[in-house]
């Protein structure tokens, strides 16, 4: 029975790790496509951060469709638990299961309570699909790592939480190994440095590279505020997984439809055609120029996909075990550009993401810190925690 069980679930660890990987690499891919004067001195490069948003949220969509076609099977996908969870709180089951009977339907007119984790949403991935364009891909996907950081400090603000001295360590740690991969990209050497799309031929500088960094992290920060405020929505409301995260890409998308034409009309439109808010320039190139447009498919794909297998590595697991899995994918997003060229090696990055990890398996709770350091485990939380109920 256990290797019934061990079978599916190693198939979808594999689609999560596979689509997860290929959808940043393939967000990478279209910034390094040329889609103007390609055979000219000023050849122009795919530079559509908020094209690339509304492909998400494209394949997000997806997964409202699946939804609602396989809701009526008995298995149609796990309910959704808040997605803080994944990166920092660690609450005990029996404390879930009471809450959960208390919970009511997410539905009617509630559902457009989604719609506000959703514009935090499409704020953090437009400004990472911008930081993409002056970072390489695995920089970009180690800085997203940051969001536990964000999350933690969040959940201490706002929703009261109160984390263990062993947290706060693991959250400074966090810190740390963040510093040392924004660094990394920022100093690295010039024979190492990606290309990006102000010119094929020349690499990033030091100023756009700390901007990328600065941006992807930036963007963890409004992340960590979609958790918490998932967070709070859940906190009273139950949903199906599949279908809040349908959901939220629905929601996305008519925003990104509703809000785009006026920004063009009263911006974009006068910035000339090289501008993110250009979205007549946008749509030419993604559905007229065919490197651009199958790789939006094979975005919506890789998107759609990933959530289903990792909502589906939640169900039949645990969310700390679906965090620590797509660790992974950074490694092997890290190994892609590599082979392809399209970056360098860098031992900063390497030490900087190895503390990253680091911090982040402790704060999960997968690794527990030495007991000689004195700032406890989950284990001595979790007997204070006790010792408290009682007095």
């Amino acid at each position: 029975m256990e290797g019934k069980k061990t079978a599916p679930l190693l198939v979808l660890v594999a689609v999560m790790l596979a689509t997860g990987s290929m959808n940043t690499i393939l967000n990478k891919w279209q910034d390094m496509q040329c889609v103007r004067d390609c055979d000219g001195p000023g050849r122009k490069l795919f530079e559509q951060p908020v094209w690339q948003t509304l492909t998400m949220f494209v394949g997000e969509t997806g997964c409202l469709l699946a939804f609602l076609l396989f809701k009526n099977k008995p298995s149609a996908s796990p309910e959704l638990a808040p997605l803080i969870d994944e990166a920092a709180v660690n609450d005990e089951d029996d404390d879930i299961e009471d809450t959960e009977d208390v919970k009511i339907e997410l539905e009617g007119w509630n559902l457009l309570l989604l719609w506000l984790p959703t514009l935090c949403d499409l704020l953090a991935t437009s400004l990472m699909n911008v930081g993409l364009l002056f970072v390489s891909a695995s920089i970009y996907q180690m800085l997203r790592g940051s969001v536990v950081l964000f999350t933690g400090t969040f959940s201490t603000l706002f929703l009261g939480r109160k984390h263990p001295p062993y947290r706060w360590f693991a959250l400074v740690t966090v810190f740390i190994g963040v510093s040392l991969v924004g660094a990394s990209s920022i100093f690295e050497h010039p024979s190492v440095r990606h290309f990006v799309s102000v010119n094929s031929s020349e690499p990033a500088t030091n100023s756009t590279a700390l901007l990328g960094v600065v941006l992807v992290v930036l963007a963890q920060s409004l992340t960590a505020t979609q958790f918490v405020v998932e967070e709070k929505v859940l906190s009273k409301y139950k949903v199906d997984a599949l279908k809040a995260v349908g959901l939220e890409g629905f929601f996305g998308l008519l925003t990104g439809l509703i809000v785009l034409p006026p920004v063009y009309w009263f911006y974009g439109q006068y910035q000339g055609p090289d501008n993110y808010f250009n979205i007549v320039e946008g749509f030419r190139e993604v559905f007229f120029v065919p490197v651009i447009f199958y790789t939006g498919i094979g975005i919506c794909f890789s998107i759609s996909f990933f959530n289903w297998s990792g909502l589906s590595v939640t169900q039949m697991v645990s969310a700390t075990s679906r965090s620590t899995i797509d660790t992974c994918r950074t490694v092997f997003i890290w190994i892609i550009s590599l082979s392809l060229g399209w970056e360098g090696f860098r031992w900063m990055q390497v030490a900087g993401f190895v503390v990253l990890i680091y911090g982040t398996f402790v704060f999960n709770d997968v690794v527990a810190l030495p007991a000689v350091l004195g700032l406890g485990n989950a284990e001595t939380a979790r007997a204070d925690e006790d010792g408290d109920d009682e007095i």
